[in-house]
Order: structure tokens, then C-alpha cells, then sequence
């Protein structure tokens, strides 16, 4: 039987809770791009497009990019999609200070998310038993961006090891690379580390399809089981079941063998 090494987790609505956001997105682009828009301006004038114009062309490009990323599950790349918008309109490429630009964007937290309350001492708990963890998320921003919410949520500290968005590794959940690009920096297999996420199809059936066995993150009390053809092999409505799941699956995993 193999030894448990590892935990990959994803992260929206697995780790972080977003059913208390409430926003419009456009509204959330305006306000980052507006920091684009006053970087052009200072440092690369002339650039008399209207924000809202930005705005509307940033958010066409990314609708696009999502749509062919999920035909192909190659990961769409927030970066360039802003790069390309900025281009579009008229910012020449070779004078883009890429890194500039994208502090100016200032991604950050959003407003409303919260951790889900028995995630820390479940973190905790794994880290004390030597098992290693990782995120792997369906993200088109990379990770350094998304570090900005993991640090505002202060569990930075949790994932020293392994964080990965689909920008990152090129591909989006449920393709079987960016779970093996996940475990190559784990350095453990497939059959040594389960995924934990809540979307049947990106994290159940992905994280099954590259090897390891997958736990349904519920998010409302349910039965522990989904019907239809992909079916978990484990489910949880809180983080305070894993450890029962796993004296199952690996007994001895604790240890202090309790």
C-alpha cells in the first residue's frame, strides 16, 4: 500500500469561500485598469483611449481567450490578454514595461472572499504529520498575482512548496499536465498524493485521469456522492472528515499512529 505524501488542494471555493462576494465585474476591471490607464499616460503619452474602451476591449479579449481555452484546455494568460488588448489600442509592444504595467493593475483580494473556517487547522494538522501541500488552481492571472490573496488571507505561509495556476503550467484543469506539473514539484506520485477540489469535471475527473484519488470539497451539506458518470472518490462537507478519509485510505498516515 502506499505511504500518503502529499495534498494538492485547488483553491477557489476549496480554500476560499467567494459565496459572500457580491460585485460587478466590470466594475472590479475598471478599477484596475484604471491604474494601467494613469501608468500609460504618465509614462507612455500619448494614450487618449477612454477606460471604458480599454475596459470593454480588456474583457472581449478575455471572454475569447476563456472560450478557446476551454476548447483546448490551454490556459488563457492574463498578462499577455491585457499586453494584447494594450497593443490593440495602440501601446506599442516593444515599449510595454510589462512589469510596470502589471503593478499598476494591482491585483489584489476581492472583496467578500473569506477563508473557509476549518481550513487553518486542517493546514495545520497535514503540515504536523510531514504530509506536503500545494495549490492548483484554474487561474488565467499566474501565481505570483494570486499570491497578493493568499497573503491577505495569511495562508502564504501554509504553501512554501508548491503553487500553481494554469497560466503557470499552460494548461487548464481537467488536462493532466498541470497535475503533473503539480506532483514533479511535489516530488511525489501520483498514487502517494490525493487532489481535494469542488468542480467534478476540473478537479474530481482531472486529478482521477492523471492518477491520484480526488475528494469532493461539498459546499453545501449533501449526500456524499454526485450521480452521472464522474463519480469522487471521497467527498467531505468539512475539512474536519479528512482525517477520517485518510486513516482509511492510508492507515498509519498520523505520526503519532492515533
Amino acid at each position: 500500500m502506499p505511504e500518503l505524501k502529499g495534498i494538492l488542494f485547488d483553491f477557489d471555493d476549496t480554500l476560499i469561500d467567494w459565496s459572500g462576494v457580491n460585485l460587478d465585474w466590470r466594475e472590479v476591471e475598471t478599477e484596475r485598469l484604471s491604474g494601467v490607464h494613469a501608468y500609460i499616460n504618465e509614462h507612455q503619452p500619448p494614450f487618449d483611449v477612454p477606460i471604458e474602451t480599454l475596459v470593454t476591449q480588456y474583457m472581449e479579449n478575455t471572454k475569447s481567450a476563456w472560450a478557446e481555452g476551454r476548447s483546448t484546455l490551454r490556459a488563457p494568460n492574463m498578462p499577455n490578454v491585457l499586453y494584447t488588448t494594450l497593443g490593440e489600442l495602440g501601446v506599442p509592444k516593444d515599449e510595454l514595461d510589462r512589469e510596470a504595467i502589471l503593478k499598476a493593475y494591482d491585483w489584489g483580494v476581492i472583496e467578500g472572499t473569506v477563508v473557509f473556517l476549518d481550513v487553518p487547522a486542517m493546514l495545520e494538522t497535514l503540515l504536523a504529520n510531514d504530509i506536503k501541500i500545494g495549490i492548483v488552481t484554474n487561474a488565467s492571472q499566474p501565481m505570483a498575482m494570486r499570491d497578493a490573496e493568499l497573503i491577505s488571507h495569511e495562508l502564504i505561509d501554509y504553501f512554501d512548496l508548491c503553487r500553481i495556476s494554469a497560466a503557470d503550467a499552460g494548461y487548464l484543469k481537467p488536462h493532466p499536465k498541470i497535475f503533473e506539473y503539480a506532483l514533479d514539484i511535489m516530488g511525489t506520485s501520483p498514487e502517494e498524493t490525493i487532489f481535494i477540489g469542488d468542480n467534478p469535471v476540473a478537479d474530481i475527473a482531472g486529478a482521477q485521469g492523471a492518477g491520484m484519488r480526488a475528494i469532493l470539497r461539498v459546499k453545501k451539506t449533501t449526500q456524499k456522492m454526485i450521480s452521472g458518470l464522474i463519480v469522487p472518490d471521497g467527498a467531505l462537507n468539512s475539512f474536519d472528515e479528512l482525517p477520517h478519509i485518510l486513516d482509511e485510505w492510508f492507515p498509519g498516515w498520523r505520526k503519532d499512529g492515533k
